[in-house]
């Protein structure tokens, strides 16, 4: 039994730190990507939909983002949102798609980008914790039933703690990671 929860939160943990690094790429750093869009929804008819199911996402080049919607009478929700939302750039729209041209990060904003990322990299670590707190609560739970020893539960406990490490290192690796992309100029 601390066998299957251990390897559920394992799963749990893995699933925690892949959706940190996803949040990390909505963070904007000098360079257009999709991802950067990824969290917008769109008012299409009454319903919130993803820009992704209405529009397809290139990067003709370095610092521009070129969103051409499947259906144009979509042209002005999509440009609606995309003002409405924290990206802070202005779409330019020709009638059939809308180009977003980043502007260059200045120092300043890099550095507010920096502690967006830190913030998200924390809620991950917290969510981590969660995880580790509830595996431990279902272990002693086990052991409490009788149906695991004190010293199976130690050496679980332990185990845990090294998992937890392991993934709290690995968000701190990629939060290095975004922060040195962010503050390369």
């Amino acid at each position: 039994m601390i066998e299957d929860t251990l390897l559920e939160t394992m799963d749990k943990m893995e699933k925690a730190v892949e959706h940190t690094r996803s949040q990390f790429s909505t963070v904007r750093t000098g360079r257009a990507t999709p991802a950067l869009v990824d969290r917008l929804t769109i008012d299409y008819f009454g319903a919130q939909v993803p820009l992704q199911q209405l529009a397809s996402i290139s990067v003709p080049e370095a610092r521009q983002l070129l969103i051409k919607p499947h259906d144009r009478s979509t042209l002005e929700a999509i440009e609606k949102a995309i003002r409405e939302s924290d990206l802070g750039v202005n779409p330019n729209n020709d009638g059939i798609a809308i180009r977003l041209s980043l502007p260059q990060l200045t120092e300043d904003r890099r550095k507010e980008y920096v502690k967006v990322a830190k913030a998200m990299a924390e809620d991950g670590k917290i969510t981590l914790r969660n995880l580790r707190r509830d595996a431990r609560k279902s272990m002693e739970a086990e052991e409490k039933e009788g149906e695991v020893s004190e010293d199976e539960l130690e050496r679980a406990e332990k185990e845990l703690d090294k998992v937890t490490t392991e993934h709290v290192d690995q968000i701190d690796a990629a939060l290095d990671n975004k922060e040195q992309e962010l503050l390369e100029v």
